[in-house]
């Protein structure tokens, strides 16, 4: 099995007619997005209910190393805002389940009107973590969950504050939370969702993900500015910037041996 501790992927798997050529030509989108990326985030099931069917079809389509990371559905985040949440999380948890073991991370993404609210927020994350030992990771949009007090809830719950480009304010940049796993999500900037990243801008992403993970157990790096297809080459070429920082690192000759 592979063992990175930096991963990258996008914002679901689909696969724009300018990077047909850097993948096979058989078989499902998934299937051949999952020979050059391991990690995948399911952005759909946030706006619609899939059939456990379709996630065990999902995992049986990929190798035994690749990971899911799956959003939670709009009707907990936008329309409940976290209250009354306790039979949504039942469905949703019972349906992903058929991931199996490759669903890795659960991502809560919050509306930007969303302030935190302490009884609230601990009541939804005490819930949901004792439905699920996932690893998992808030995106906050409301100035309030940048605090000291929400950081510290999400840390006691090992919830990891997700890192966000563009950042609503200053301290969205970097994760937070529980700092074991390091999840950036990269929107596109400066028009969210279609902006593509410059070479320049890529190298920094990069320099990002190195820093992090000095002090992260692992780090995942999301590209979700999908609208004009740009993710798909930001992350394979974050990917091999990676690919190649870990190779590099691993074949390093220690100092006195050098000449």
């Amino acid at each position: 099995m592979e063992n990175r501790s930096c991963v990258v992927g996008t914002a679901g798997w689909s696969i724009p007619a300018a990077y047909k050529a850097s993948f096979p030509a058989a078989g499902s989108q998934l299937e051949r997005y999952a020979t050059r990326l391991s990690i995948v985030e399911i952005n759909s099931s946030f706006y619609k209910t899939h059939r456990g069917e379709t996630f065990e079809r999902w995992a049986g389509s990929v190798p035994g190393h690749f990971r899911f990371s799956a959003k939670l559905p709009k009707t907990m985040t936008h329309e409940r805002r976290l209250q009354g949440c306790n039979d949504l999380l039942d469905i949703f948890l019972g349906q992903i389940e058929g991931l199996g073991a490759k669903l890795s991370v659960l991502l809560v993404q919050l509306p930007p009107s969303l302030q935190f609210e302490a009884q609230t927020a601990e009541n939804f994350f005490a819930s949901l973590r004792a439905k699920t030992d996932r690893r998992l990771v808030c995106e906050p949009r409301h100035p309030s969950w940048f605090e000291p007090e929400a950081e510290a809830l999400l840390s006691r719950f090992q919830v990891g504050r997700v890192a966000a480009d563009p950042a609503p304010v200053p301290a969205a940049a970097m994760p937070g939370g529980w700092r074991e796993l390091a999840y950036f999500r990269f929107h596109g900037a400066p028009r969210i969702y279609y902006s593509d990243y410059e070479a320049d801008q890529l190298l920094e992403i990069g320099r990002q993900l190195a820093e992090a993970s000095a002090s992260a157990a692992e780090v995942w790096c999301i590209f979700d500015n999908t609208a004009r297809g740009h993710a798909l080459g930001n992350a394979l070429s974050v990917d091999a910037a990676v690919r190649q920082m870990t190779f590099s690192s691993r074949n390093a000759l220690p100092s006195a041996t050098r000449a």
